[in-house]
């Protein structure tokens, strides 16, 4: 499905893509942390918006997380020799799509049958 040459490149993008993620995981692990009750310090309307940030900032942790995984995935499939492949069906993943995101594992089909 890819020469030697692209599956080289689509690996350097996930590696590139992973150590941003890790970078990233590393300044946004203090947004996650423990909101302090000190009312002297916040106001309650500042301690409700300290809370909304510490929720989204758990979340996009979160996101982040599966993100390496889905990396980490991609990375062994190319080990593998099987990347490009849908993890469900087995089918050709297309291309766009894999350009799009190449850590995707399952083709549109497979995808949009799993959201349902």
């Amino acid at each position: 499905m890819f020469s030697q040459e692209q599956l080289s490149a689509i690996r350097q993008r996930l590696l590139e893509q992973q150590e941003m993620l890790r970078e990233i995981s590393k300044t946004g692990d203090d947004a996650a942390g423990t909101v302090e009750l000190d009312q002297t310090r916040t106001g309650r309307l500042s301690r409700m918006d300290a809370l909304q940030a510490q929720e989204m900032a758990i979340d996009a942790q979160r996101r982040r997380k599966q993100e390496l995984l889905m990396i980490d995935g991609a990375l062994h499939r190319i080990a593998d020799d099987v990347y490009g492949y849908c993890l469900h069906c087995g089918e050709a993943i297309a291309e766009k799509r894999l350009q799009h995101n190449p850590a995707v594992e399952l083709c549109i089909d497979c995808a949009n049958r799993q959201e349902q």
